[in-house]
C-alpha cells in the first residue's frame, strides 16, 4: 500500500472516530450522563398560592383561581373546579426541587433537545395575589430526571419531586363533574316520566309502584333500588359545551327522573336527552343550565319500559309482585301424585 493510500485512509478514520465522540457527547447528553457545571440552584418554594396557570403545549391554557374557600376554572371556561384535583396540584407544587445544574446557558437546540420548546413543554405559573411565586416550564424527563426551566434564569435543571399527569389533564378533568349526592337510604320517592307513561314510587317499609295510575303488575322493588342508585353518586363523563338545549333534545327530554328525600329534605330532577356518543347521553339537572353527559346506566333508568319494573312472567310473581316467586305445586302432597307417598312407596309401607 502506498503512504499516499495510507495517509487518506488514516484521515478517513480519523474523520470516523471524531464523528463517533461527537455523537457520543450528544448522546450522553440526551441520557444524563452527569458533567459538573457550576452554578447555583434556585429555590422552588410554593406556599398557597390562589391563582395557579397551566400550559400545555398540546392543550393549551387553564388557570385556576381560590373563590373564598373553593377553586374555580377561570379559563377556558368559567365553572366550579375539581377540588381534589387541584389540592392533588398544590401538593405536588411543594415538593418541587432542583437538584442539578443540566446547562448554565441553554440555547435553542438545547431547549427543543430537552423538549422545553413550545412546542412540547408544561408552562406553571402560581400567584398569592399579585406576586408571581413560581415561574417554571417543564420538559423531557431522562436519565437525569426530569428538565426545566425557571424564569429569570438561563440555564436548565433537574427536578425532583415532578408528577407530569398532574398537569396534562383534560379541561373535563380539571372541572367539578358531580351532578348529584344524596343517600339512597333518606330517598321517598321516584317519579319517572318517559314516551312509555309516568311512573310513580313511594317507600313505605318497601317500595310501591305505579305506571299510569295503575298498579304494576309482577313488580320488582329491588329495580327501583337499582335506579335510585344510578343517580345517587351522579357524576359527568363529559360536558356539551357550545350546545344549545335543541341539539341535546334536551328541550323535549327522552326521560325525566325526579328523586324526593325523605321529611322534604330536597329534590333531584334529572333530564335525559339525546344520545351525545355511543350509549353516552346528554342531561342537564333542574337550576343548571350546564350540559353534562352521562354513562347509560341512569339513562337506561330514564326512558325505561315497564318490563324494566317487572319480574319476568315465567317468575312466578304476581298480584303485584307479592307472591314470593315460588312455582306453584300440583294436587296431591307437595306434588306427590294421589296415592304415592315419598320415595315412590305405596300407601301403608
Amino acid at each position: 500500500m502506498t503512504r499516499d493510500k495510507q495517509i487518506i485512509i488514516g484521515g478517513i478514520v480519523l474523520l470516523g472516530l471524531g464523528y463517533f465522540v461527537w455523537q457520543r457527547q450528544k448522546v450522553d447528553e440526551s441520557i444524563g450522563k452527569k458533567t459538573e457545571i457550576k452554578g447555583d440552584l434556585p429555590e422552588l418554594k410554593v406556599e398557597d398560592p390562589d391563582k395557579i396557570s397551566i400550559t400545555a403545549a398540546d392543550k393549551g391554557e387553564v388557570i385556576l383561581e381560590k373563590k373564598g374557600e373553593k377553586w374555580e376554572l377561570s379559563k377556558p371556561v368559567a365553572f366550579p373546579a375539581n377540588q381534589e384535583v387541584v389540592k392533588s396540584v398544590l401538593s405536588n407544587l411543594k415538593e418541587l426541587k432542583t437538584t442539578e445544574i443540566i446547562s448554565s446557558q441553554a440555547n435553542d437546540e438545547q431547549k427543543k433537545l430537552y423538549e422545553l420548546d413550545a412546542t412540547k413543554a408544561i408552562h406553571v405559573i402560581a400567584w398569592k395575589g399579585a406576586d408571581k411565586k413560581l415561574d417554571i416550564t417543564f420538559g423531557k424527563s431522562g436519565g437525569r430526571g426530569q428538565m426545566a426551566m425557571v424564569d429569570g434564569k438561563p440555564g436548565v435543571y433537574s427536578v425532583s419531586g415532578y408528577s407530569s399527569y398532574m398537569y396534562t389533564k383534560e379541561v373535563k378533568q380539571w372541572r367539578d363533574t358531580e351532578i348529584f349526592k344524596f343517600e339512597d337510604a333518606n330517598v321517598s320517592a321516584l317519579q319517572i316520566t318517559n314516551k312509555e307513561g309516568e311512573y310513580s314510587f313511594t317507600k313505605g317499609e318497601k317500595w310501591g309502584g305505579t305506571f299510569k295510575g295503575k298498579p304494576i303488575e309482577r313488580f320488582d322493588a329491588s329495580k327501583v333500588d337499582d335506579a335510585v342508585r344510578s343517580v345517587k353518586a351522579l357524576n359527568a363523563d363529559d360536558f356539551g359545551d357550545g350546545k344549545t338545549t335543541a341539539d341535546t333534545g334536551l328541550d323535549a327530554p327522552e326521560g325525566t327522573m325526579v328523586v324526593t328525600l325523605k321529611d322534604n329534605a330536597g329534590k333531584y330532577t334529572l333530564k335525559v336527552g339525546k344520545v351525545s356518543t355511543g350509549t353516552l347521553h346528554y342531561a342537564q339537572k333542574e337550576g343548571s343550565p350546564t350540559i353534562y353527559v352521562i354513562s347509560n346506566w341512569p339513562s337506561e333508568w330514564a326512558v325505561a319500559a315497564p318490563s324494566k319494573f317487572q319480574f319476568p312472567a315465567d317468575a312466578g310473581a304476581k298480584d303485584g309482585g307479592k307472591d314470593t316467586g315460588a312455582p306453584s305445586m300440583p294436587p296431591g302432597m307437595d306434588g306427590i301424585p294421589p296415592g304415592m307417598m315419598p320415595h315412590g312407596m305405596p300407601p301403608g309401607h
